[in-house]
């Protein structure tokens, strides 16, 4: 088993590790002719795609802002149109409340005039219906007595 590890060492001895000769050069060309194709064909394409990719989410975020602070000033101005249409509207509702209220008052002070009317015109006619009652039963005012007495006692008054 010696023996065995002696003709290893010695052996190694003999060829080194790494071997330096031609095939290196043609590896190195292989390699840099990989990288420039994979440059080309791969890695520019890429890192274009990338780039224009985050140049356009960079855009639509800038579009996004831009259209939501137009759309908030939008708002603004509709909620400052429907304020003033709110309040022009609260005027004018306040307008036909005091004219409802103006002419409620005018027909109740009209027909409150009228039922004073129409009350003294009923007095008047009450008053000269009595007077032509009393003047027509004035002459008979002896007989509409007597009989009135006469059914009270029951019997023939003079």
């Amino acid at each position: 088993m010696l023996s065995g590890v002696l003709l290893t060492a010695a052996s190694a001895a003999e060829h080194p590790l790494i071997d330096l000769d031609f095939t290196v050069f043609v590896q190195l060309f292989l390699f840099i002719i990989t990288g420039l194709v994979a440059s080309k064909f791969l890695f520019r394409p890429y890192l274009k795609m990338r780039e224009e990719r985050t140049a356009g989410i960079e855009g639509a975020r800038e579009e996004a802002s831009l259209t939501s602070a137009q759309a908030d000033a939008q708002l603004a101005e509709y909620e400052v149109v429907l304020s003033k249409a709110r309040g022009g509207a609260e005027n004018e509702r306040r307008m036909l409340r005091a004219e409802a209220a103006a002419h409620e008052r005018h027909t109740l002070e009209a027909t409150h005039a009228q039922a004073v009317a129409g009350r003294e015109a009923a007095r008047m006619t009450i008053s000269k219906d009595t007077e032509i009652a009393r003047q027509e039963l004035k002459p008979r005012a002896h007989e509409i007595a007597a009989a009135v007495a006469s059914k009270l006692l029951g019997r023939e008054v003079a």
